[in-house]
């Protein structure tokens, strides 16, 4: 079995942790590769060398079948970390070193019982859906899929305007600072914040939540995830941008973008005993008495 490894160099990674996590990789017999940028960070703090055909760059090319990537860090890591796959059915497990992460579930548990699970083969492996991004992009981005959302944002004073079709009809005309699309999975992420409702990750529906509407009347819509839809944007006299995970990008008015799920799926790694729904409580803290 081969453990695919990827973090990102800015974290605020330490000599122990990292040694805590190569000891337990080792003591179960892994094969293992990462990404570049991680390696450097461990070879500066462990003061080890990563031999070269044990790391990769923008993606991680072949692999065997029994392969498993652990993204060690916060749910940005994650998301960036599965843009490495390309095309492969590798599931994914994320270690959660930040806070408030609900896609890096592996919080709490030791990384010799992390890796153990893996070694004997008793995680659950979730399927997710992901956006699929078509429209008028001023570059061509990395890729074209998203696993939380894709979100049309003013990027100034001004207001913007966006006009949104569902398989062609119109929903509405959000006037605002912008619209989102959300995925179940990224129902706890952006679409929170922005007054949208936590979705359990295999429901197969999408979210609309308005950005700060000029219309308080504007409200999230649930809609199937078999549906396509469309934004025409108009930003006036200010400028946007768009968003989709961690790419950003920046447009003019009269830009259009459609989106639909994607034929793609990522399969993250729950760890034994952990479900959305424990996650979720503990994250949001729900129940806790403030008082106690």
């Amino acid at each position: 079995m081969k453990i695919i490894l990827f973090s990102r160099s800015q974290l605020p990674h330490t000599a122990p942790a990292l040694k805590e996590l190569f000891d337990a990789i080792n003591r179960y017999g892994f094969d293992y590769a990462l990404n570049k940028e991680f390696a450097t960070v461990v070879e500066q703090l462990l003061g080890r060398q990563i031999p070269q055909e044990e790391i990769y760059g923008e993606r991680i090319g072949e692999q065997p079948d029994d392969a498993v990537m652990v993204c060690y860090g916060g749910d940005g890591t994650l998301l960036e970390g599965i843009h490495r796959l390309g095309n492969r059915k590798i599931p994914v497990l994320g270690i959660n070193a930040g806070h408030l992460g609900f896609l890096t579930s592996a919080h709490d548990k030791s990384f010799d019982e992390i890796f153990g699970e893996i070694a004997s083969d008793s995680l659950t492996t979730e399927p997710r859906s992901m956006l699929q991004i078509e429209g008028d992009f001023p570059t061509e981005p990395y890729s074209h899929l998203a696993l939380n959302e894709f979100a049309i944002q003013r990027y100034g004073s001004g207001m913007i305007s966006v006009e949104t079709y569902v398989d062609g009809q119109m929903v509405a005309t959000y006037h605002g600072d912008g619209v989102i699309l959300s995925t179940p999975t990224g129902s706890t992420a952006y679409s929170l914040s922005a007054g949208g409702p936590v979705v359990a990750p295999t429901c197969e529906c999408f979210v609309i939540s308005p950005l700060a509407p000029h219309n308080l009347t504007m409200r999230p819509v649930v809609i199937p995830d078999s549906s396509r839809v469309t934004f025409k944007v108009n930003t006036r006299h200010t400028e946007a941008t768009i968003s989709f995970d961690d790419r950003s990008y920046p447009i003019t008015s009269g830009t259009t973008f459609t989106l639909r799920r994607a034929n793609r799926k990522i399969y993250l790694c729950v760890p034994h005993n952990i479900s959305f729904y424990d996650t979720l409580r503990n994250k949001m803290m729900w129940g806790i008495d403030p008082r106690s």
